[in-house]
């Protein structure tokens, strides 16, 4: 299907009238709740600040910065901030920019025309248009000529996430106008919906990607479907917004799941910080939305109680492959899963048996992160397998990243046993991603989890090749070698934890962490050679 959309995509020649009437409101016969408010990225009339970068949007040109990273010139034309933290203070300037970006930006061309952006503007714009404020003049115009244009520019060629925001932004204008051309978007946006959802929400409520952050924009996106059907009631059909219902209770419940004591996702696949909301937000706004009780309810009878009252509890989610362990004072998130679709593996990372630990409330083990899009040697780097808390052989990395959204050869899980018991929580998982090296090396990971200790083992079989494990330490973690098999962490909170080096050989490396898009924190991984072909190190705190 991929290959027929880009050639659809690319020799289809899309007409669109820009001076065509936009259709009439449809009036609202529901309740609009307010969305999620994400950090406002708009500084002063024309300066904004977006993946960590600050910069000021010219009087020309501006719109195209060639000279910008493409993903801030996206982010400039998502127009986030229209319903962001205190947007209604700003709204002289929203009104401004928003006549600005239509006098500016005519069709068909620049970035700001690309599908992706167009959607997610189409929809801040109708989000913002729901709170109360009123349109400029051209500007309900300019949004039904961008919808136009989008309906002829579907990404069928990239799927996923692309496809699914092309989906909910026509749903968004095809209930905010009325007519006969605002009924063909409503209809072709939830055909989309409707074969996308089960899709790229597996059965236990992972998105497709394995992405904790595609997951929450993904959660975000299905929420806000649902608020608007309800502010434009009886215009959907009642088993898909079921089926809508159905999913968010189930990704809420994921992402909870792979969220860290501190209240951030886990870093597995592309994800960052304070790109999506949070799981207390979107727990927040699908209370708002289903009612908090609904909410509470479904949560409940997804979260499985205690083994047998203990301080342990083990929860799997088996289709999206993440498994979390914990007890009163530990968290640690598994990564047995394969890396994405094998179809769309573009967010992907070589991340495979890694994992993430936190103690005391604090992250101590952790992946490296996501700073940048596009392409590039760090790029490349921050997908490696040298980047993350699992093992690299010979160099090379899991699974083949190249490019900046590609991947070769990749590992696939395989013999995965879970067991647990009062005393202790033990999970182990092979995988193939090395199988393509001489002797057709396989590498499998054992952890054993208990009140105040976790063992993790590492075995590599076959090809006799160099192998080394890495357990990348957060930057507030202080780090010190006691002997030559210990090593003493102290957090930032003055707790301790203890590493001590059971097989193997350990020492200390410089790495980095990658929190948020556009930063790139210094830190030390303690990097364990296996011998013979393994390892085993053992963590206590108290």
């Amino acid at each position: 299907m991929q290959f027929y959309g880009r050639l659809w995509f690319k020799l289809r020649l899309a007409k669109v009238d820009a001076f065509a009437e936009s259709p009439s409101l449809r009036e609202r016969n529901g309740q609009w709740q307010s969305p999620v408010a994400h950090k406002s990225t708009m500084l002063g009339p024309c300066r904004f600040n977006f993946l960590s970068v600050e910069h000021d949007l010219p009087a020309q040109d501006g719109w195209n910065d060639a000279a910008l990273a493409k993903l801030w010139i996206y982010n400039l034309h998502y127009f986030e901030d229209l319903n962001a933290e205190g947007a209604h203070g700003r709204t002289a300037w929203h009104v401004a920019l928003l006549q600005r970006w239509v006098a500016e930006n005519p069709l068909p061309s620049g970035n700001g025309w690309e599908p992706y952006p167009t959607s997610l503007r189409i929809v801040n714009w109708v989000k913002w248009a729901m709170a109360g404020n009123t349109m400029p003049p051209g500007c309900l115009q300019s949004l039904a000529t961008q919808t136009r244009w989008l309906c002829k520019r579907l990404e069928v060629h990239l799927l996923g996430n692309h496809l699914f925001a092309n989906a909910k932004a026509l749903v968004f204008a095809g209930l905010y106008f009325e007519d006969a051309e605002a009924r063909q978007w409503l209809s072709k946006g939830l055909d989309i919906l409707a074969r996308e959802l089960p899709e790229q929400v597996l059965p236990d409520g992972g998105n497709f990607e394995r992405s904790p952050m595609y997951h929450a924009i993904f959660l975000e996106d299905l929420l806000d479907l649902l608020n608007i059907s309800c502010a434009f009631a009886n215009q959907m059909p009642t088993t898909l917004v079921a089926q809508w219902r159905d999913a968010s209770f189930r990704m809420l419940d994921w992402l909870q799941g792979m969220t860290h004591p501190d209240g951030q996702i886990a870093l597995f696949n592309d994800a960052a910080f304070r790109i999506a909301a949070t799981a207390d937000d979107l727990a927040t706004y699908a209370g708002r939305v289903l009612g908090t009780d609904a909410v509470l309810s479904g949560l409940r009878r997804r979260s499985a109680p205690c083994n047998d009252g203990c301080d342990l509890r083990l929860r799997q989610w088996a289709d999206s492959g993440y498994i979390r362990l914990e007890c009163a004072d530990a968290v640690a998130i598994l990564d047995v899963a394969p890396i994405g679709p094998d179809y769309l593996p573009g967010h992907a990372h070589a991340d495979t048996l890694s994992f993430e630990l936190s103690v005391f409330g604090q992250r101590v083990i952790v992946n490296g992160g996501t700073s940048r899009y596009g392409l590039g040697p760090e790029r490349l780097r921050e997908r490696q397998t040298l980047s993350h808390s699992t093992v690299e052989i010979d160099g090379q990395s899991s699974s083949e990243v190249w490019g900046g959204f590609r991947v070769a050869r990749r590992a696939y899980p395989f013999d995965l046993t879970v067991s647990e018991s009062p005393e202790v929580l033990s999970v182990a998982c092979s995988h193939d991603g090395y199988k393509r090296l001489q002797g057709k090396p396989v590498h499998r990971r054992s952890w054993q989890f208990s009140p105040g200790h976790m063992e993790v083992a590492d075995s590599v079989s076959g090809g006799g090749r160099p192998a080394l494990a890495r357990y990348i330490l957060h930057p507030d973690v202080n780090v010190e070698r006691v002997t030559a098999d210990s090593f003493h962490l102290k957090l930032a909170n003055g707790r301790h934890v203890l590493v001590n080096v059971g097989k193997g050989s350990g020492r200390l490396e410089r790495a980095g962490f990658a929190p948020e898009f556009g930063k790139v924190l210094p830190t030390q991984c303690i990097a364990v050679d296996l011998q013979d072909g393994e390892a085993q190190v053992r963590m206590s705190w108290s």
